[in-house]
C-alpha cells in the first residue's frame, strides 16, 4: 500500500506492506484523513514518533469480524490493553500500556489501510458524509471539555485560538449554553463563529477580561501564559495545545489566584457523532483544501501555512 511516513527527518510517500487484522482487530480502507496540528508537531519532533501519522480518519472495514465487514467507520485513537485498572474504569485513553494511532507506537491513517482494535470502531450514521465524519476525533476532543469542567449557562468562557480545534471548542461551549468569547488573529476565521451567533474579538483588540473558564487552543507554547492572565481567581484553564516547543513560564499566578489547570485531550466519539448527525456543529466551513494521498507532502506543507484551516487527504 501507499503510505505517508515520517522517519524522524523527512516526510515521504512510500510503499509499505498492507496491515493485517490481528486478534480483535479490523483493517479499515481509509477514505478521508484530516491533518491536524498534532501531526504537524510530530514532524517537528513531538513524541519522537516514527512511522505513518494520522489519527482523524473515516473509512470502510475490509477485514476483521464478519459483522463489521463493509461498515463505514471512524475509530477512537487510543489502543488500550483492556485489562488494567484504567481500562476497567472505562478510561482506556489513559491506559499506561496504550498505543496511540499515528502518535505513539501505532501506525496511523495517512495510508490506504490502517489496522485498529474492533473495540475502537464506531459506525457512521448514513446521514453523515465522509467530509463531516472525518471530524469525529477533533470534535470528540472538544466535547471532552464538558466531561471535565462545568461549562454551561451562567459560565463565562474565553476560547483562545481560532485554529481548527479552537473553532470547534467555541461552538461546543456555546452549544452547552456558556457565554463564549472567541479570541483569534484571523478575521476570516472568526467570522465562521460570528455566523453561529458567537461573540469574537481579534487578539489586538482583546481586553483579557477574566473569565470563569479559559480554553487554551492556540497551538503555541506561549498560549498558557495568556490563558493564566485571562482567568479569574479560582477559575479554570482547559489546556488543549500539544506542542514540541518548551517555554519558561511564571506559575506564581496559578497559586496566587488559585487557578485550576485541566489538561484535556481525547474524548468519547458518541457525543461527537450525535452532534454531527444533528448538524449541531459546523465542520464543513473548516475545510480549506482536499488533496490526494499522492500529494501528501504538499498537503502537509499547505496545512502548516499560518492561518490554515483543515486540509484533508483523500485516500480512496
Amino acid at each position: 500500500m501507499k503510505a505517508l511516513c515520517w522517519d524522524g527527518e523527512r516526510l515521504s510517500l512510500i510503499d509499505r506492506d498492507d496491515p493485517h487484522a490481528g486478534a480483535d482487530e479490523a483493517v479499515v480502507r481509509v477514505s478521508l484523513a484530516g491533518i491536524c496540528n498534532t501531526d504537524l508537531e510530530i514532524a517537528r519532533g513531538y513524541m519522537g514518533f516514527r512511522g505513518t501519522p494520522g489519527h482523524e480518519v473515516v473509512g470502510t472495514v475490509i477485514a476483521g469480524p464478519s459483522q463489521w465487514i463493509g461498515a463505514r467507520v471512524v475509530a477512537e485513537i487510543n489502543f488500550a490493553c483492556g485489562s488494567c485498572d484504567w481500562c476497567r474504569r472505562d478510561l482506556g485513553r489513559h491506559c499506561p500500556q496504550r498505543r496511540v494511532m499515528g502518535i505513539l507506537g501505532a501506525d496511523g491513517g495517512f495510508a490506504e489501510y490502517v489496522a485498529v482494535p474492533v473495540a475502537n470502531l464506531h459506525r457512521v450514521p448514513e446521514s453523515i458524509p465522509d467530509r463531516c465524519a472525518v471530524f469525529a476525533e477533533p470534535l470528540a476532543a472538544a466535547y471532552e471539555m464538558l466531561e471535565q469542567v462545568a461549562i454551561g449557562p451562567g459560565v463565562t468562557c474565553t476560547v483562545l485560538g481560532d485554529g481548527k480545534l479552537g473553532l470547534l471548542c467555541a461552538q461546543v461551549a456555546a452549544a452547552a449554553g456558556a457565554e463564549v468569547i472567541a479570541v483569534g488573529k484571523h478575521a476570516d476565521k472568526l467570522r465562521l463563529l460570528q455566523a453561529r451567533g458567537i461573540r469574537t474579538v481579534e487578539l489586538g483588540e482583546w481586553d483579557a477580561a477574566p473569565a470563569d473558564v479559559v480554553v487554551e487552543a492556540t497551538g503555541s507554547a506561549r498560549g498558557l501564559g495568556a490563558a493564566i492572565a485571562a482567568t479569574r481567581p479560582r477559575g479554570t484553564i482547559v489546556l488543549k495545545s500539544t506542542v514540541a516547543d518548551r517555554l519558561s513560564l511564571d506559575l506564581a499566578p496559578l497559586v496566587i489566584n488559585e487557578i485550576s489547570v485541566v489538561g484535556s485531550r481525547c474524548g468519547r466519539f458518541a457525543p461527537a457523532l450525535q452532534a454531527l448527525e444533528a448538524d449541531a456543529i459546523d465542520v464543513t466551513s473548516l475545510i480549506a483544501d482536499t488533496l490526494p494521498l499522492q500529494r501528501g507532502v504538499e498537503a502537509f506543507e499547505r496545512a502548516a501555512q499560518p492561518g490554515m484551516l483543515k486540509v484533508l487527504l483523500e485516500i480512496s
